[in-house]
């Protein structure tokens, strides 16, 4: 019998990853060999379990998955990555293809998809949705897409304090979650302002609560 294609699985929500589990495993020359809710233990269990796939969302309990995936690149780049998540593939998907990505699900559609992106990417090619394709299709001929948005202008970082700001972590919660110091958040609060064309950091906050309640599954 050949041996299984072992997958890390890593999401915080555990019926997400209960979920996974099941399906993933019940493909018989495919294993979950390990599931955990953040980013320090993904790194950590890479370099044992040494998984072919991590399958990884975008917000993670005590850091990034944009993040975790530059971090699995640079030190494991031979694992490939695989992000499953409910945020705007318009708005991530290019950021995690930065990162080092090769496969970006919505957990909405996930069900039949994610199979296929695992299966896409054990073949050697890239899963994304067609519609993201085709903006990168655009993209490549024009050299031009969609006019990005105010959102879409901010950096990895500044996104990553943003998304934490909107789902109500103060600042100094936030500098905690990111591992910076307070000054640093408080740098990137300034950078997010200016570029989102927000008077104050009440203006900040209401916005990114906003903007997170939008990012929400219907």
């Amino acid at each position: 019998m050949l041996p299984k294609t072992k997958i890390l699985l890593v999401d915080d929500h555990p019926l997400v990853r209960e979920w996974l589990t099941n399906l993933i495993n019940e493909e018989p020359d495919l294993e979950v060999c390990g599931s955990v809710s953040n980013a320090r233990e993904a790194l950590g269990l890479i370099g044992t379990l040494l998984p072919r796939i991590v399958v990884v969302d975008i917000s993670l309990d005590g850091g990034s998955g944009l993040e975790l995936i530059k971090n699995v690149k640079a030190v494991h780049p031979q694992v490939d990555m695989v992000v499953l998540s409910m945020h705007d593939e318009m708005l991530y998907t290019e950021r995690a293809m930065r990162a080092g990505a090769v496969g970006y699900v919505m957990k909405c559609d996930a069900t039949d998809k994610v199979l296929a992106a695992i299966r896409t990417v054990l073949q050697g090619g890239r899963y994304f949705s067609n519609t993201i394709n085709a903006t990168l299709a655009q993209k490549l001929v024009q050299g031009t897409g969609d006019q990005p948005t105010a959102i879409a202008a901010l950096s990895d970082r500044e996104l990553e304090v943003f998304q934490l700001l909107g789902r109500g972590y103060s600042t100094r919660q936030i500098s905690e979650q990111m591992n910076v110091g307070f000054k640093t958040v408080h740098a990137y609060c300034a950078r997010i302002k200016e570029k989102l064309n927000l008077a104050n950091i009440h203006e900040l906050f209401f916005h990114a609560i906003r903007w997170h309640e939008s990012q929400q599954p219907r």
